[in-house]
């Protein structure tokens, strides 16, 4: 019986885990750059003064800074050995493709100047038809440059892409 509990238990868990919600947001004007599954962790890069980048991941009770680009051990001298080259199974395109698609754009907003009013002007056209059919886009004439990205997903939508798209 006490068997038949964790194994309900853990299949829930499994479950839950799969169902979980995915965010990415990138936020140029406010310098928000995550990646977050609601309620179990996040991944935010921040700006840090000696380094180039830092990332902080945030739990529960547990936040941790890794730094991606520092070096850890002094680099070592390689040997060259004489391999050969084997055929690897890689990523098709077709299948990153389809990953992307899984994912939802819940917000999208562009604001640029290309700095030529020429060029703004001929923009504003075609970001006028896109504001009105595909998310929100918009030319200025004030130097200001901005992105806003927040997509959603979930695990079990990227499983199902992944094994739905042909190679």
């Amino acid at each position: 019986m006490a068997a038949l509990v964790v194994l309900v238990v853990f299949a829930l868990l499994i479950i839950g885990f799969l169902l979980v919600p995915i965010d990415f947001y990138i936020n140029t004007d406010s310098d928000q750059y995550y990646l977050r599954l609601r309620g179990l962790a996040t991944i935010s890069m921040e700006h840090d003064q000696e380094e180039i980048l830092k990332l902080k991941l945030k739990t529960f009770f547990f936040h941790h800074y890794f730094y991606p680009f520092r070096r850890r051990f002094p680099k070592k001298q390689k040997k060259i050995r004489n391999r050969e080259k084997t055929k690897g199974n890689g990523i098709s395109v077709k299948k990153i493709l389809a990953l992307l698609k899984s994912f939802k754009v819940k917000k999208f907003v562009l604001d640029i100047d290309t700095g030529d009013c020429l060029t703004n002007a001929k923009l504003f056209p075609l970001f006028a038809f896109l504001n009105h059919y595909v998310a929100h886009f918009n030319v200025n004439f004030e130097e200001r440059n901005f992105l806003l990205i927040h997509l959603h997903n979930r695990p079990i939508n990227l499983i199902k892409s992944f094994i739905n798209s042909k190679t």
